[in-house]
């Protein structure tokens, strides 16, 4: 009886395993081009190993290309524990790749829409919360390894990435929401050496209302700063300065500007340049070094089609950090 258990038992699990395959397969596309893929927050992880660019993002998925110019996806990778503060069906928001120490981790933003935390100004404000997955493949499945929770359950938080700082030690960088506070931050908070949570409490790094480029109108229709803090990524030029772009708002025009530490260190203080660094509608970024060697920059881009709705497509630029700062040279069509 043991054994016709066990293999009722394993035919069970082979057939789920191959219906699953099979459901992957069948929804999957392509040689699909790049303007065809409708992406917000892209990340691209370029892995010299299998010579493959692997596109992640808002929406949970995976895309794989050979050249950045046709596409094969979307892949399910991440594997949500139901009884997690996540829920069964999470929003997966900016996922991005970080290989370290030979395995590789998928910081994403997590959002369960069945769990309040907060009303502001009659805003219910949903549980959100970046965390952190790992796998031992870079396709994943990505799953919770280490801590239940990187950061506090009571603050909507979003966009996190990891940064190496001088002192040798991992930290996620990531943005408290203005929805709560009213005035978007990007903070900065230790994490554990293995990346498996986070140590103590987050530190602020500079605010929205910083910057003296984004703009919005208040109820009387004067201009005062934008309070949205949106996808920090940091970078180093060639001779040493460190850099972060990230993302906020001219009025009704999505922008992506950059500041700069004047000490070098995630600590700053952080200077923002007086001017956004790529065009306008255009934002979330992120860069990597392509197989050709060229320092490419994906963004996404936010713009309405004919019928009003909200399109966001990745798009390419080559980037210049051979200098003291940014240049983004020209966009870049594979």
């Amino acid at each position: 009886m043991k054994k016709i258990l066990l293999c009722i038992c394993a035919s069970l699990f082979c057939a789920s395993v191959m219906f699953a395959q099979n459901k992957t397969s069948a929804s999957l596309r392509y040689d699909v081009p790049l303007d065809s893929i409708r992406m917000s927050d892209p990340f691209v992880y370029a892995d010299r190993q299998t010579m493959t660019y692997y596109m992640t993002g808002t929406g949970g998925k995976m895309w794989k290309s050979k050249n950045l110019k046709t596409w094969t996806g979307p892949f399910h990778v991440t594997d949500i524990d139901s009884l997690s503060w996540m829920g069964s069906n999470p929003m997966i928001w900016a996922a991005e790749i970080h290989k370290y120490k030979g395995k590789y981790f998928y910081f994403a933003t997590f959002t369960n829409k069945d769990v309040h935390i907060d009303t502001v100004d009659n805003n219910v404000i949903d549980r959100r919360s970046c965390q952190v997955l790992q796998s031992d493949d870079v396709c994943g499945p990505y799953t919770i390894t280490g801590d239940s929770v990187f950061l506090p359950a009571d603050k909507p938080t979003l966009d996190g990435t990891l940064w190496l700082d001088t002192d040798g030690k991992p930290y996620m960088v990531y943005c408290y929401e203005w929805l709560q506070n009213r005035n978007g931050t990007i903070e900065k908070i230790l994490m554990k050496d293995d990346l498996s949570g986070t140590i103590g409490e987050g530190t602020v790094l500079f605010r929205a209302s910083d910057s003296p480029w984004s703009r919005e109108k208040d109820a009387s229709g004067h201009d005062k700063p934008n309070k949205v803090t949106d996808g920090p990524f940091l970078f180093k030029t060639k001779s040493g300065r460190l850099g972060m772009i990230w993302s906020s708002w001219i009025y009704d025009v999505y922008t992506q500007g950059v500041a700069y530490s004047v000490s070098g260190t995630l600590d700053g203080p952080w200077v923002q340049d007086p001017e956004p660094v790529t065009p306008a509608n255009y934002g979330h970024g992120m860069m990597f070094r392509d197989f050709n060697g060229r320092i490419l920059m994906v963004v996404h881009s936010h713009a309405r089609n004919a019928s009003g709705n909200v399109v966001r497509v990745p798009h390419f630029f080559i980037v210049d950090l051979s200098g003291d700062k940014l240049d983004v040279v020209r966009e870049y069509i594979p």
